[in-house]
């Protein structure tokens, strides 16, 4: 491949997974309410569903779910539904605590899970790969498919990198604030409105 296109690809890569949208903020808000450990490993999640949008984008399923109004329509309803369930149960944690609660712990799969989950229901992303991938495959990379997926790799790794380095902060941030004594109810309330405000959003996305 390229050496010049790859190393383009990752700077946009970095500046994408940077900007503030709603695997970012998923990430910040585990981080912040349940420690760096959970954000941690739901951005791990979050970054190996980059695995199935490379994979789709590749074979031409993102093409498929591009030109399919019903099946963009199912997988989104699908992510919206999801979103709110999460926002659901962040909203019983803040009215089930008194006073500055430390949240029960949750299991490394669930969390995995759930940001696999929340990043593989998410059309757009899908979408999105599919319009960014084949800008950066070029004729004399080899075969085409094959480009793709080591650009989804190198996404997924700086991914990862990014949503950790972002937990771990997010992390010492809430232990500075709280002085380890836990988050006020308040914080899981507000948790629980942004992901409702971000499942909402996928509701009236279009592609």
């Amino acid at each position: 491949m390229d050496p010049v296109l790859l190393l383009s690809f990752t700077a946009v890569a970095v500046l994408l997974t940077l900007a503030p949208g709603p695997d970012l903020l998923f990430v910040i808000a585990q981080s912040l309410t349940n420690g760096r450990k959970a954000g941690v490993i739901t951005g791990l999640g979050l970054s190996t569903g980059v695995v199935a949008h490379t994979f789709a984008a590749a074979v031409g399923l993102s093409a498929l779910l591009y030109n399919s109004l019903i099946l963009f329509q199912l997988v989104k309803y699908a992510g919206a539904a999801y979103l709110l369930y999460l926002a659901w149960m962040a909203w019983k944690e803040g009215s089930g605590a008194a006073g500055l609660a430390s949240p029960p712990a949750q299991a490394a799969g669930a969390l995995y899970r759930r940001g696999i989950l929340m990043n593989v229901l998410n059309p757009k992303v899908s979408l999105f790969f599919l319009a960014l991938l084949p800008q950066f495959v070029s004729a004399q990379g080899g075969e085409p498919a094959v480009q793709m997926i080591v650009l989804g790799a190198v996404f997924m790794v700086q991914a990862m990198l990014i949503f950790t380095l972002v937990s771990l902060c997010a992390g010492w941030l809430a232990g500075r604030l709280t002085g380890g004594m836990g988050m006020p109810p308040w914080i899981h309330k507000a948790k629980a409105v942004l992901y409702a405000a971000i499942g909402l959003r996928l509701v009236f996305s279009e592609r």
